[in-house]
């Protein structure tokens, strides 16, 4: 299976990085690093994964690429 694609970007608002993932509904994380911010939001994934399966929701598959990396057909 693919993993899930994970975007980082700095955020001069919070003056930290989010690191979040697009196909995880509302699935992001905050870090005073890159680093920091992916750690967590590997967290966060994992929650989010685990209170889906416990609550009978659906898991999406991973789909989400940005553009710069196209689908092969």
């Amino acid at each position: 299976m693919k993993d899930y694609h994970i975007n980082i970007f700095y955020s001069d608002e919070d003056d930290g990085y989010i690191a979040d993932i697009p196909d995880l509904k509302y699935c992001s994380a905050f870090g005073d690093t890159a680093e920091a911010a992916v750690h967590e939001v590997l967290k966060a994934k994992g929650a989010w994964l685990e209170t889906a399966k416990a609550e009978g929701k659906p898991i999406p598959l991973p789909k989400y690429r940005p553009a710069i990396y196209p689908i092969a057909s």
